[in-house]
């Protein structure tokens, strides 16, 4: 098949380009320049320089082209914006969601020759045809699978993309970068925001939105015990970055109008709860699950919940827990399971 590769400059990327070109496919590799890099130059060097060089030396290694796709501006008037607008809320925004289904597997689409057959990217996730739909499924490595983030592609997406690492770990990609001796096989996974590179989050938080100090205060004894720079530098559940004595101290609340944030010493557990509201979903196969007790990931990685889900009003549904969370944040992701099979997810409101 003719293939577009999304390559990344890391070893998941580098691994699943040299698993098709093994396989004999005709490949073409691109690096998308979404980065933000260019207008926080203030804070040191671009480290998206660092990455395209790395891929570039992963395709001149094996002779398959390399097309460097700005795609600033799209991402920009879609991810950029949402994210801000998310934090001015306060609420908890997941770019890295969007970044998939409205980027690389949907601006990048109509970007790219029709004749490219598949998107292929390094998600560990595996996809699957029953005949009539295409199917999400989660990978060996529970840790690593990604199949959270792609909870919001659809089946037209779907039917494009391709993800050679699927059946894989990550110790299995590691020994394949090895065995390929690829020029970023000892390379450490990124981390953080997929737009900001090296750039902390509160720097870019700062850049866009400034500081307005408000108070901290305990929630247990109604005191105030502190002052900070703004209430979207926090999240719920968060224990670091208060720069308070006496702790651990954990934010439980925050007030946008008032531009309070509200610690508790206590244990989080205590002020865990097991319910909450989901909105705005996005379902694979395009139908409502016939089950109404599901699995649910709340937050990427290998930890699930049993839950039921309970429709309200339209759009809306109510989720109960098998047991309590303590990070249950609006505007991050609920993604609901049956197995291994990722049936898509919505907004936690």
């Amino acid at each position: 098949m003719k293939i577009a590769v999304l390559l990344s400059g890391g070893v998941d990327s580098s691994v699943a380009l040299r698993l098709l070109k093994n396989e004999g496919h005709d490949i073409t590799a691109f690096y998308l320049k979404i980065w933000l890099q260019d207008e926080f130059s203030f804070l040191g060097d671009c480290p998206w320089e660092e990455d395209l060089n790395y891929a570039r030396e992963v395709c001149r290694q094996v002779n398959v082209p390399l097309e460097v796709l700005p795609l600033q501006t799209e991402y920009w008037e879609t991810v950029v914006t949402y994210t801000i607008s998310e934090i001015k809320e306060g609420r908890t925004p997941n770019p890295d969601m969007f970044c998939n289904s409205l980027i690389k597997f949907g601006q990048f689409y109509d970007k790219i020759d029709n004749s490219f057959v598949k998107v292929a990217s390094g998600h560990y996730a595996r996809l699957e045809f029953d005949g009539k739909k295409y199917q999400l499924r989660t990978t060996p490595d529970k840790v690593k699978d990604q199949t959270y983030f792609l909870a919001y592609l659809t089946q037209l997406q779907l039917a494009r993309a391709y993800f050679p690492l699927g059946n894989l770990n990550k110790k299995d990609v590691r020994k394949l970068a090895n065995e390929f001796n690829l020029p970023n096989k000892d390379r450490k996974d990124s981390q953080g925001i997929c737009f900001l590179g090296q750039i902390k989050f509160n720097e870019f938080v700062k850049h866009h939105l400034g500081e307005i100090k408000g108070d901290i205060v305990d929630i247990d004894s109604g005191k105030k015990v502190g002052v900070h720079n703004g209430y979207y530098f926090y999240t719920i559940g968060q224990r670091s970055g208060l720069g308070l004595s006496g702790g651990p101290w954990y934010v439980v609340k925050k007030d946008v109008v008032s531009n309070i944030i509200s610690i508790s010493r206590e244990n989080l557990a205590k002020k865990a709860k097991d319910t909450f509201t989901v909105g705005k979903f996005n379902w694979i196969s395009e139908e409502v699950p016939a089950k109404k007790v599901l699995a649910v990931k709340i937050r990427h990685g290998a930890n699930y919940y049993r839950c039921s889900l309970n429709f309200k009003d339209e759009g809306i549904a109510e989720v109960k827990l098998n047991k309590p969370d303590q990070g249950i944040a609006p505007g991050q992701f609920a993604v609901f399971y049956e197995g291994d099979l990722c049936l898509g997810g919505g907004v936690i409101l």
